[in-house]
């Protein structure tokens, strides 16, 4: 009896090459090393070279202890040529089309002779800390004009969705000469006061006829919001997309005065059709008058800078406990006596605290 041949063989393929030859990862090395001198990347960043910029941003996001001494080093020197573009935010739930619109809005800005940076920040698996970062291939467009410079992010974990070090890449990308930075967020419908601390407008995008369903979401960040954006307001949707405008119109006449004077408007938009992007745009700048007028815009500004203060401070405290070797060690301890009922998890952390400023 003969045997059968199963469909199911695999033929042995060839073997795959190697990603990376030895000689250009050798040269990408050499290269990497010279550009780790802070003067020359202060230097090359201020030219406006993108290539220095993205891995100056690289030594920002970077754990790594050296890299952070580095990084320091080049926002300090870069801080006094920063300061002077508009810090768009730019939030909405998934599958509002955040990256069409910022596209759409892009290019229209890039056309008026402006240069645009996007910070995107893509969602970190919880398990593996992984993230996708594929907002290039959602911006092709945008991302291929030599005036636009496109850097996607893992959130890493952060609250609102936004990556660590946001607030740095933004000193670095003004001082390369970018008048307009966008800071697109997860939009999760976590908290997203973080990226409002970071910006001079705040963008919402929202969808027609969503459902009660988001009204969690809603209500958080529409107080937030400096401008709500109907997006995909185009073919047998316009009806709702108009609908939606007037309730949401009607909802903001019941939050409070905002500090800033200014009444948050309710805008349509198609982001595939290019219509109502003028508007949005007209809307950021009548912002940017009314609120340069009245002292907000530069008040505003002062507040986030004591913001970020005293964020870092709390960031390198909760560094400093963690990663100190004796305290990793008396945390597995008390872990295991929480575990077994010992202890309580309260009384637990204050002895662990009391041990780290005794220290």
């Amino acid at each position: 009896m003969t045997k059968k041949k199963s469909a199911l063989n695999v033929m042995k393929g060839i073997d795959a090459p190697e990603t990376v030859s030895k000689d250009a990862a050798k040269r990408f090395l050499a290269k990497r090393k010279k550009d780790l001198n802070v003067d020359e990347t202060v230097k090359g960043i201020l030219s406006g070279n993108i290539s220095v910029l993205s891995l100056a941003i690289t030594l920002i996001e970077s754990n790594l202890p050296k890299h952070q001494v580095i990084a320091k080093n080049i926002i300090e020197k870069c801080l006094p040529y920063s300061g002077n573009s508009i810090r768009v935010g730019i939030t909405g739930v998934p599958g509002v089309g955040k990256s069409t619109f910022i596209e759409a809005l892009g290019i229209y800005l890039i056309n008026k002779g402006h240069k645009l940076a996007v910070l995107a920040i893509d969602p970190s698996s919880e398990q593996s800390g992984g993230s996708i970062l594929g907002d290039k291939t959602r911006m092709e467009q945008l991302s291929a004009d030599k005036n636009a410079f496109i850097r996607p992010s893992p959130s890493s974990g952060s609250l609102g969705g936004v990556a660590r070090k946001t607030r740095e890449s933004i000193i670095l990308c003004e001082a390369a000469g970018f008048d307009t930075i966008f800071i697109e967020t997860v939009g999760v419908g976590q908290s997203e006061t973080k990226v409002h601390s970071m910006v001079d407008f705040f963008l919402l995008l929202m969808l027609a006829g969503a459902g009660d369903e988001l009204q969690g979401i809603k209500r958080g960040i529409m107080e937030m919001a400096d401008t709500i954006i109907i997006n995909k307001a185009d073919g047998n949707n316009v009806h709702k997309a108009k609908l939606a405008q007037k309730e949401y119109e009607n909802a903001l006449h019941l939050f409070p005065p905002t500090q800033s004077g200014w009444t948050p408007d309710v805008l349509l938009t198609s982001a595939v059709n290019s219509t109502g992007i003028e508007d949005v745009w007209l809307n950021i700048k009548k912002y940017q008058k009314l609120t340069s007028k009245n002292g907000y815009w530069l008040q505003n500004r002062h507040r986030q800078a004591k913001f970020w203060m005293h964020e870092t401070i709390l960031e390198s405290l909760k560094s400093n406990f963690y990663n100190d070797a004796v305290r990793k060690k008396q945390i597995k301890e008390f872990e295991k006596n929480v575990l077994e009922g010992k202890i309580s998890p309260f009384e637990a952390a204050q002895e662990l605290l009391d041990k780290y400023f005794k220290f």
